[in-house]
């Protein structure tokens, strides 16, 4: 039977959820189960083999969703190959602060646990869903606007998690 991995994610604009679908749907492809739930909603890690974890980042933080998180599941969670990611401008637009700052900071979210894997995908910034103290903002600083996701590098880096989780690969027919 194939390890049952969950992609639990916090979205407030929509573009985390689509980043944690396309890796649902790569684990998917290569044969896993992959459920993608809002991490608000997941009441328990039951059955489960191994856990992705993705949040935006906003005003410089990784969205707080992901303590929580971490905290209501930090029993299972210790026992179980855990993934993160997190979304934001900042790989296209290094003035909103470094990568490595906002990878840190959802390491530290999930301390003690120690993720097997960790990396940051540009997101979207979309001026249409911003409030209009953000658009002023974001006009402000000059950051772009736009669709940022990069899909082949999600698909690469999803392909790549079975093997550092440590799961068995599926065999194929």
């Amino acid at each position: 039977m194939p390890a049952r991995i969950l992609v639990a994610y916090a979205s407030k604009k929509g573009s985390t959820a689509g980043i944690a679908e396309a890796i649902g749907k790569e684990l998917r492809s290569a044969g896993y189960t992959a459920d993608i739930a809002e991490m608000k909603t997941v009441s328990s890690l039951a059955g489960y083999n191994a856990v992705v974890i993705g949040a935006p980042v906003y005003a410089g933080k990784v969205l707080g969703e992901v303590t929580a998180f971490a905290a209501r599941h930090r029993d299972v969670l210790a026992w179980l190959p855990v993934a993160g990611f997190v979304t934001g401008i900042a790989p296209v637009f290094p003035k909103t602060g470094e990568v490595s700052t906002f990878t840190g900071q959802l390491v530290a979210a999930l301390a003690p646990v120690q993720p097997v894997a960790v990396t940051m995908f540009a997101g979207t910034l979309d001026a249409g869903k911003l409030s209009f103290v953000e658009r002023g903002l974001t006009s402000l600083l000059k950051v772009p606007t736009g669709d940022f996701r990069d899909w082949a590098a999600i698909a690469a880096w999803a392909r790549d998690l079975p093997g550092k989780m440590g799961l068995s690969p599926v065999p194929k027919d």
